[in-house]
C-alpha cells in the first residue's frame, strides 16, 4: 500500500472514530463541563448569526389561545414580590440620551401592539397567549438609546435579572408587556411590566421589571444563564 493511499484510509478511519473519541472524552469527568460549555457557546454563536430581525415568530387566531386560567404561573422565586404600583417606575441608565425614571403611563403612551404568540418554557411545556404592550424598540428610540450598543439588560423586583442582544431588543415582536388577554398584567404574571419575546425561550422573558440599561459590557448575563443555561436560546 503506497503512502498516499494509506493517508486517505487513515483520515477516513479517523473521521469514523471521531464520534467515539468525543463520547470517550465525555466519560472523563474533568472534561465534561468544558465540553458542554464549548458546545453551548458554539450553539449560541451560531444561533445569533442565524437570527433574522425581520423574521417573525408565528402568530395565532383567538380561537387557538390557551385559556388565561390555564396559562401557567412560573417564577424562579415568588409569585408576587410585592411591587408598589403607585410608586413604581422603570429606572433607565447606560448608553441612553434620556436616563431617568419612567412611569407606566409614559410607556403606555407609546404605540400599543398586541399579538397571539406561543410561550415556550425550558421545562418542556408551551401555551399560546395574548400579549400587549409597547415595542421595546420604540421605547429605546424614545429614550435616545445607542442602538449600536451590544446589549439591553433588565433587573427585576424579585432580584431576577436578564440580558438581550440588541438585535433581539429591536425585533418588532419584542414587547415591554403590560397586558395579557387585553387586561392589565396580574401580579403573578409580572405586573406592572415584563418582557414578552416570542423569538426566545421563556426564561429570557423577565417579569416585574424595575431597571433597564443599555450597555456594551455584561458583568452578568442572566439568572439562569449564569448557572449554565444558554445565553441566546432563540426559537
Amino acid at each position: 500500500m503506497n503512502s498516499r493511499k494509506f493517508g486517505r484510509l487513515s483520515r477516513r478511519e479517523l473521521l469514523k472514530l471521531t464520534p467515539l473519541l468525543g463520547l470517550g472524552a465525555f466519560a472523563i469527568p474533568k472534561l465534561q463541563n468544558r465540553l458542554l460549555a464549548a458546545g453551548l457557546g458554539f450553539s449560541d454563536w451560531a444561533s445569533a448569526r442565524l437570527f433574522r430581525q425581520g423574521h417573525l415568530a408565528p402568530t395565532f387566531e383567538t380561537a387557538e389561545l390557551t385559556p388565561f386560567a390555564r396559562f401557567p404561573i412560573n417564577d424562579y422565586d415568588v409569585d408576587d414580590p410585592g411591587v408598589d404600583f403607585e410608586k413604581w417606575t422603570l429606572a433607565v441608565a447606560g448608553a441612553v440620551g434620556k436616563p431617568g425614571n419612567y412611569s407606566l403611563a409614559e410607556i403606555q403612551a407609546l404605540p400599543q401592539f398586541r399579538h397571539n404568540t406561543r410561550h415556550i418554557c425550558v421545562e418542556g411545556w408551551d401555551v399560546i397567549g395574548r400579549f400587549g404592550g409597547a415595542r421595546l424598540s420604540d421605547f429605546l428610540r424614545s429614550i435616545g438609546a445607542d442602538l449600536s450598543a451590544r446589549f439591553v439588560t433588565v433587573e427585576c423586583a424579585d432580584d431576577y435579572y436578564e440580558s438581550l442582544d440588541m438585535a433581539t431588543a429591536l425585533h418588532p415582536q419584542t414587547l415591554l408587556c403590560y397586558e395579557m388577554y387585553d387586561q392589565p398584567l396580574t401580579r403573578e404574571h409580572g405586573a406592572p411590566l415584563r418582557l414578552n419575546i416570542p423569538t426566545k425561550i421563556g426564561y429570557k422573558q423577565a417579569k416585574y421589571l424595575t431597571d433597564l440599561k443599555v450597555t456594551n459590557v455584561l458583568h452578568k448575563v442572566g439568572y439562569w444563564e449564569d448557572q449554565g443555561y444558554s445565553d441566546f436560546y432563540g426559537l
